[in-house]
């Protein structure tokens, strides 16, 4: 119910700053709204509960969504989005002598918001971007396999995890911040490419009821291209 309302809440404050930015900004071409999707390759950085960097390697996910464009100023634009995107890592270690692979795929609702420098450049216009973004999970699963044999677990998103919860799910918390960074080009057709890379800022593993633990932190970090179009 919590996640059902903050992603509503969420949806009426960028309906209301798009509707906002239409009135004040018609003189100057007005809002346009856009399609986007990629690939992601994602991981999970930081480190452990003793301290320990974590040694993940990075993983294929996509992206698909949203956008609107804003005019702010000369070639200045701010960008809100609202995408479905999957995140993620892996990583082999052993186990009481046997090689264990483990796989964790996350999906979230996000909401990117931008802020875009686009000057002509040739037939289109140059795109140079930074902000912000907060996800919400929404889903994912956890891929356990060695020894000859696999097992999944579905993931949980939780603050903080009481012993008396299930032992049998993976548990992630439910938000996800951090900060965008992107740069491509926009043809002269509408349609554009974008490389763009994203750096978690926030924790995604909960703490755990009578445990202490103020090492650990696991954070989303990844890079990606992707395609989009753009309509008049």
């Amino acid at each position: 119910m919590k996640r059902r309302i903050i992603i509503l809440t969420t949806a009426l404050a960028l309906l209301t700053t798009i509707t906002n930015a239409q009135r004040t900004t018609a003189h100057s071409g007005g809002t346009t709204f856009g399609i986007r999707g990629g690939v992601n390759f994602q991981n999970i950085n930081g480190k452990d509960q003793d301290g320990n960097k974590l040694s993940n390697d990075l993983v294929t996910r996509f992206n698909i969504g949203v956008n609107a464009e804003i005019p702010v100023g000369t070639d200045f634009y701010f960008q809100p989005g609202l995408l479905f995107t999957t995140k993620g890592a892996k990583n082999e270690q052993v186990i009481l002598g046997q090689n264990v692979n483990s796989t964790v795929n996350l999906s979230y609702v996000e909401l990117p918001l931008n802020l875009i420098y686009k000057p002509a450049l040739g037939a289109g216009h140059l795109l140079l971007g930074f902000g912000p973004y907060v996800a919400l999970g929404v889903g994912g699963k956890v891929k356990y396999e060695g020894g000859g044999s696999s097992q999944q677990q579905d993931v949980k998103f939780k603050n903080e995890v009481k012993i008396s919860d299930a032992d049998d799910v993976a548990y992630f918390k439910p938000l996800d911040a951090g900060a965008n960074l992107l740069v491509g080009y926009e043809f002269y057709n509408k349609f554009s490419f974008q490389l763009n890379t994203q750096l978690g800022l926030t924790k995604i593993n909960p703490e755990y009821e009578g445990a202490v633990d103020d090492k650990s932190s696991f954070k989303n970090t990844g890079f990606g291209l992707s395609l989009g179009y753009r309509f008049n």
